[in-house]
């Protein structure tokens, strides 16, 4: 047999052997995406993530003087609405207003993904968000 030829065969042998080995992989990949558990897609943007290991209180208005409407787990995902620069928590003093709930949080526990408006420059054709900006609200 000549050279050439144990080169094709040896070449033919190499190329099934990696056709086997890759409709395995193609297999055992569709096995474990299958198997994998459901994640929840991120709400559209812009929205955040909590980032406190102690969750995140909800508030009225930006302020820890405004009562408290509901709270927000570790690393829940939320709808941002807009934002507004209000009391200031350890250093940074925008508070982001819920997209689904009217309610404010502060963005010193909230890592943002996208870009979040200004109350301001938001179309404010709802009563609710009108009654949900505090008076004097800067931003």
């Amino acid at each position: 047999m000549s050279t050439t030829a144990v080169l094709r065969t040896a070449r033919g042998r190499n190329i099934i052997a990696g056709a086997g080995a890759l409709t395995t992989a193609l297999t055992l990949g569709a096995t474990l995406m299958a198997a994998a558990p459901a994640q929840a897609d991120p709400p559209r943007t812009p929205y955040g993530t909590v980032t406190s290991p102690t969750g995140l209180i909800q508030r009225q208005y930006p302020s820890t003087d405004s009562s408290v409407r509901g709270s927000l787990r570790y690393r829940e995902q939320v709808g941002l609405r807009c934002k507004v620069r209000a009391q200031n928590i350890d250093g940074n003093t925008i508070w982001y207003l819920l997209r689904d709930s009217n309610t404010w949080i502060s963005a010193r526990y909230v890592d943002n993904h996208g870009y979040v408006n200004y109350c301001k420059d938001v179309q404010r054709s709802s009563p609710e968000l009108l009654n949900s900006v505090p008076k004097g609200a800067k931003g």
